[in-house]
């Protein structure tokens, strides 16, 4: 006569051990479950930016990947009461954009998750921008982003990357290829929609790293020549992130307006909302 095998598994156990067994199961599952909800919130997409909530700002540095030029930023918007972090880029900044994206993505999510967050505003400095888009594009949270500010970011390439990358290879990291005009992640970046958020990109006629300085007037963004706001301004690109002019119209374009369209009269006023003074009644 045939036997067929004991179809419960647990069939051939004693019943405490059957019972040890079932319990230790059960456990593991519970376990599992709490895992995977806590990942799923991890990872949720959160709801879209409102509008008039003016939340944490995160600032993300350029190739190279060092922070001190936003940290006098960072201070002032602290003073007026709007937190702000700065991302710590892998690879010192100088590692692929994908990576630069997510660093970006990590921190957003923290602000959401531990902060409570429910909107959320970026600057990009320099190459820190086009990680910035980047993030945009592929970001899980990027629909907390409210505004964008980008300085002095080669939105179209710079020619320093393509020659650099041309003369000294090996001189040439993986984020200075991608910023060569033309290169696949430029082409892929414009070639997707505007992020549907209000973005302001600022620029100097005398940058001197990013050239030609106008890679930063992307087609589709406001953008603005710090030079039309005050005439023969001496801002470098590195003077970006401290510059009064750029700091004042920074904070305007991360406050609840329309961004800003200047005009020659309003450079006194901006310059002095950048530094924090005071503007007396009836000056420019």
């Amino acid at each position: 006569m045939t036997r067929w095998p004991d179809r419960a598994p647990l069939g051939g156990l004693a019943p405490r051990r059957r019972l040890f067994v079932l319990v230790v199961t059960g456990v593991v599952l519970a376990v599992a479950v709490l895992v995977g909800v806590s990942v799923a919130r991890e990872y949720a997409v959160p709801p879209k930016a409102d509008p008039a909530d003016m939340g944490p700002v995160v600032l993300v540095p350029g190739f190279g990947g060092s922070t001190d030029a936003l940290q006098a930023l960072a201070l002032r918007l602290r003073v007026i009461g709007r937190p702000a972090t700065v991302v710590e880029l892998p690879d010192g900044g100088t590692g692929d954009f994908s990576g630069q994206a997510a660093a970006i993505d990590d921190a957003v999510r923290a602000l959401i998750r531990h902060d409570g967050a429910r909107s959320v505003d970026l600057i990009g400095y320099s190459a820190g921008g086009v990680a910035s888009w980047l993030y945009l594009q592929t970001g899980t949270t990027a629909p907390a982003i409210r505004r964008l500010v980008t300085m002095g970011s080669p939105l179209q390439g710079a020619d320093i990357a393509a020659a650099g990358g041309a003369l000294v290879p090996g001189a040439c990291p993986r984020a200075c290829q991608e910023l060569a005009p033309g290169s696949s992640l430029l082409s892929r970046l414009d070639a997707g929609p505007r992020p549907d958020i209000p973005w302001l990109s600022l620029w100097t006629d005398q940058d001197e790293t990013v050239t030609p300085p106008q890679s930063a007037a992307l087609p589709g963004v406001r953008s603005i020549r710090l030079q039309s706001v005050c005439d023969g301004i001496l801002i470098s690109h590195g003077q970006l992130p401290t510059a009064g002019l750029t700091i004042g119209l920074t904070l305007r374009a991360l406050g609840t307006k329309p961004l800003p369209v200047p005009v020659p009269g309003d450079c006194s006023k901006l310059q002095s909302e950048g530094v924090g003074r005071p503007v007396l009644t009836g000056t420019s």
